[in-house]
């Protein structure tokens, strides 16, 4: 099994991003499964170009994104993809889409292909903070996001894919009061929710956190 995870550069500003920076971290296998890991660009569409380009080149049986999410305390794996964006902010090639689908006749949704609820619990019984998250917002994250599911129904049927947001890094919150958590924390979720994909594969998910 092959598994592609994509983590996006910094934006609006910042000098760091979790997403690419853990990354960094991960092991090129897994369980005797290959990890192709992918750098991309905070961009509507250069992210969706390079994750697409990929995904003719590696053929992936996964394609997990991860994105950074300021605000949030925990690992949020996210559970369905909508078709819009409207962005509060320009992306990194100052193009900032507004009010509009992002697939003109594309599907209102998609869900995840995870297995989020046994990805929160396992990432939770290790002590850290994780909860299903019912939005990806409507900026780059939720975009990709909603691209891989719409190729995925189009052009990859046999695919399987999903987006987990991560917090601020420590660093990125020195002069406010937001929520942050360790690289090394974050490593550890990212590698617990890996675990619990390959554990879950061809597998239905738990449906309580709480079994």
């Amino acid at each position: 099994m092959k598994i592609m995870i994509t983590g996006f550069n910094p934006f609006n500003g910042e000098k760091v991003n979790p997403a690419q920076e853990v990354l960094k971290f991960l092991p090129d296998t897994i369980r005797g499964h290959r990890l192709v890991k992918l750098n991309v660009e905070t961009s509507f569409e250069k992210a969706a170009s390079q994750v697409y380009d990929a995904l003719l080149a590696e053929m992936p049986d996964y394609c997990i994104n991860i994105g950074q999410a300021g605000g949030r305390s925990g690992i949020t794996p996210e559970k369905i993809a909508i078709n819009w964006v409207d962005a509060s902010i320009a992306d990194n090639t100052n193009y900032q889409p507004k009010g509009q689908k992002i697939v003109a006749k594309g599907m209102d949704g998609y869900f995840t292909q995870l297995p989020i609820n046994a990805i929160v619990k396992n990432i939770r019984n290790s002590g850290l903070p994780a909860k299903v998250s019912n939005t990806a917002g409507t900026y780059v994250c939720n975009y990709l996001f909603y691209k891989v599911q719409y190729w995925r129904n189009t052009e990859f049927p046999n695919l399987k894919g999903g987006f987990i947001h991560i917090p601020y890094l420590p660093s990125q919150v020195l002069q406010s009061n937001q929520p942050s958590m360790s690289l090394n924390d974050i490593t550890n979720a990212m590698m617990i929710m890996l675990k619990t994909v390959i554990d879950y594969d061809g597998l239905k998910d738990i449906t309580s956190l709480y079994d």
